[in-house]
């Protein structure tokens, strides 16, 4: 028997919802590519896209029940206590989604997409001693998770900046977070077992949890003439440059240009984030230069991570809570995932092959 380790090309699901091919650098979401759907396209409509024919009576335009969905689920805010405001961010919003009812339905999976837009805006609020402020059902998702954060209306150029984050990461295959919840999918546990799956895994430092570190990393080179310096002294230690290689792309991510695009378009109105850009770049064209020289036998390039943290610090979302707005875009497509598990799939159960003692005979 041939053991894959971390199942490396072993393919576990057909899927009609997104294609990712790592060789040429492109990602697929139901035909479109991320880059016209980043472009253009609001997030409700990318929840629809990946959702249609897994829910009957879909509406045409999710915006309002997704709105309601927001009002619904901040009833659970009032459980936020000071146990849970002393957790990190993401197991914080974790545990107010736990206490949401389990089920396949539509208004369950509206329940489940609204919620950690809605549980993350008031346990960042709670972290800075604010109360936390109700949903706009009016608003669109992404306007209305600004707005609950910040306690004011976000500018159009932010709300299209978090459209496109949101937009971007929606789906992405059978990645770590999405395949934990067609596992739990898969057991016909409900949508909100499988999320709360994806969650759990989605906050890994080596997933969901990376773009966070990525400031870490900015801050510690400072300025651009430190970047050559800092890099090679991080990768003698042995550490991994955060924001750069991806287990599948062999070429740059795409979703990196998607984001690089929407920061570009929000530094335009802003008087600090042109700055941070330029920096953020420098270091990149640094690092691309160390990783070909120290590894030239491996193709690392930039991924999704770098400019989600520049994208995230520029509309003021803190570090800790970065993988909380990766999870507000990801939650669509665990859902959409678990639906077509559920209709097409088997209980998933892998083999594995035992490497423990022989069996030993009674004395």
């Amino acid at each position: 028997m041939i053991v894959s380790d971390g199942l490396e090309g072993i393919v576990a699901a057909e899927t009609v919802l997104s294609d990712v091919d790592g060789e040429a650098g492109r990602l697929t979401v139901r035909g479109y590519p991320v880059e016209t759907l980043a472009a253009s396209w609001t997030y409700e409509e990318v929840m629809r896209l990946l959702w249609e024919g897994f829910f009957e009576a879909l509406p045409d335009d999710l915006q309002p029940a997704l709105g309601m969905a927001r009002a619904e689920v901040f009833a659970e805010v009032a459980a936020l206590d000071a146990t849970l405001r002393a957790l990190p961010p993401i197991e914080a919003m974790r545990a107010l989604t736990a206490r949401l009812i389990d089920g396949d339905s539509l208004a369950v999976a509206l329940r489940l997409t609204a919620a950690p837009g809605v549980f993350t805006a008031a346990v960042i609020r709670a972290g800075a001693g604010e109360a936390p402020l109700a949903p706009d059902p009016t608003l669109s998702h992404a306007a209305d998770i600004l707005r609950m954060t910040r306690g004011r209306a976000a500018s159009a150029a932010e709300v299209a900046a978090l459209q496109a984050y949101l937009v971007t990461v929606a789906d992405h295959g059978l990645n770590a977070s999405t395949f934990a919840a067609r596992v739990v999918a898969s057991t016909r546990a409900g949508l909100t077992s499988a999320v709360l799956a994806g969650i759990s895994a989605l906050k890994g430092p080596l997933h969901g949890g990376a773009p966070g570190p990525v400031i870490e990393m900015l801050d510690a080179i400072g300025k651009p003439e430190n970047a050559r310096a800092w890099l090679e002294g991080a990768l003698d230690r042995g550490d991994r440059l955060m924001g750069f290689g991806h287990r599948v792309y062999r070429v740059r991510d795409p979703r990196a240009d998607a984001l690089k695009s929407a920061i570009k378009a929000l530094a335009a109105q802003s008087n600090v984030l042109p700055g941070r850009l330029a920096f953020a770049e420098a270091v990149e064209t640094a690092a691309l230069e160390v990783l070909r020289e120290r590894k030239p036998n491996r193709s690392l390039q930039t991924n999704v991570e770098l400019y989600t943290a520049l994208l995230l610090e520029g509309l003021a979302f803190p570090a800790d809570a970065f993988t909380c707005v990766f999870a507000m875009g990801r939650v669509c497509g665990w859902i959409a995932h678990a639906r077509e598990q559920v209709e097409g799939g088997r209980l998933i159960r892998p083999a594995s092959v035992y490497v423990g003692p022989t069996p030993r005979q009674a004395a």
